[in-house]
């Protein structure tokens, strides 16, 4: 937790802070937003999201720090591969973007990256995109990852169990002609790892969560006193497989689950199960979301309509209280990873209606599930260490 300070934050309707600019009976501020899983796509993939694009978008939703996950060309699996995107992020970054370390190299799952050589430069090791499959290699990749003080951030995914699925394997699926992902391709590792991190000490993040078993099973891992936390998405709270689309921009991975799974990871978000709310923002070229369900690209992108949508269909239905909201999307994150505030802030009117609308977007991905929606907030600041970096 080393850099955490908590006195740092604004606190939620403390309007004391606000820029002279901003009529208090209308703005709210808050403290600057932090996403744990993001794809900025460069080196190595540009046309998709570069790391200015990647910037702004966040910016615009109101995020100050992101996480940028490994899935580049090249993999940062060692200390040269790492600083071709650190270059980037010190030439283009306008936020705050912290890269995670590759937990094998290539993201390949057959020999541990050099973590050691990377670890002053990362947040923390991950593989996303893809499951670690040998349990053996996982608990190597803890052992030095605990030993280097780092979290290990998973991908949870048994290969053996996805039978060329790419979307849930339940009602929609059977009716509709598509092959589906099982719930135990994702809770099945879960539990493994779990049990890896129990015996090793090692700190260990889930990425995305989907199902009510992997609810469950991290719900109990923290009862037992493992070191674990967890996040989950705004699509996996909003929607369910009911309302999937023969559209591309309804394919993500994990996939959209049934509504038991959703209620269960909302029971876990209120209970404090799960830690917090990441938007798993994974952009892709227009193309290569323009081929349906079957084969488009898993993937879709969510920094700039995060906040609205929870406020939206959470905050405003009761769901969840707004305190809540930003303690999982701007506090919890920086208290698992150690990561300070600073002088960063966001400034929104939450009574400004919009709606989601893609071709608004700064990033260059605009495949959302979300298109169309009506939502209420809208951000007209962003400031980063003492810098605007949006401004309506």
């Amino acid at each position: 937790m080393t850099g955490f300070r908590q006195t740092e934050f604004i606190k939620v309707g403390d309007v004391s802070k606000l820029p002279t600019e901003f009529d208090p009976s209308r703005f709210s501020i808050f403290p600057g937003f932090c996403d744990v899983h993001v794809h900025f796509r460069e080196p190595g993939f540009s046309y998709k999201e570069t790391m200015e694009s990647g910037c702004q978008a966040a910016a615009h939703g109101g995020y100050v720090t992101v996480f940028t996950m490994p899935n580049l060309d090249p993999v940062p699996d060692n200390a040269a591969h790492l600083q071709e995107q650190l270059s980037l992020i010190d030439q283009n970054a306008s936020i705050q973007v912290l890269p995670y370390g590759a937990i094998t190299v290539g993201e390949q799952g057959e020999e541990l990256s050099q973590m050691e050589e990377m670890a002053s430069s990362v947040i923390a090791f991950s593989d996303d995109g893809r499951g670690v499959q040998s349990e053996a290699m996982m608990e190597e990749a803890m052992r030095r990852a605990k030993a280097l003080g780092k979290i290990i951030v998973a991908h949870c995914e048994d290969n053996s169990l996805l039978n060329g699925g790419y979307i849930h394997d339940g009602i929609y699926a059977k009716t509709h002609g598509h092959k589906g992902i099982c719930s135990e391709s994702e809770w099945g590792q879960i539990k493994r790892d779990l049990e890896l991190a129990e015996k090793t000490g090692c700190g260990y993040h889930v990425c995305h969560i989907s199902t009510k078993e992997s609810v469950k099973l991290i719900r109990e891992a923290k009862k037992n006193g493992v070191d674990v936390t967890c996040e989950t998405a705004p699509h996996y709270l909003l929607l369910t497989e009911d309302d999937l689309q023969e559209d591309g921009r309804f394919k993500m991975n994990p996939p959209l689950r049934s509504r038991e799974d959703r209620d269960a990871l909302l029971e876990g978000l209120l209970d404090g199960t799960i830690d917090m709310i990441a938007t798993d923002h994974a952009p892709h070229a227009k193309e290569e979301k323009s081929r349906g369900l079957k084969d488009s690209a898993f993937g879709v992108v969510g920094l700039e309509c995060a906040f609205p949508l929870l406020y939206t269909y959470l905050v405003r239905k009761e769901i969840l209280s707004l305190e809540k909201l930003i303690d999982v999307i701007a506090i919890n994150p920086r208290k698992r990873f150690g990561i300070p505030l600073g002088d960063s802030y966001t400034v929104w009117d939450l009574n400004e209606e919009t709606v989601i609308d893609p071709e608004k977007f700064l990033s260059k991905g605009k495949a959302t599930p979300f298109e169309g929606w009506n939502v209420f907030g809208r951000n007209h600041l962003t400031v980063c260490n003492g810098k605007t970096v949006y401004h309506r």
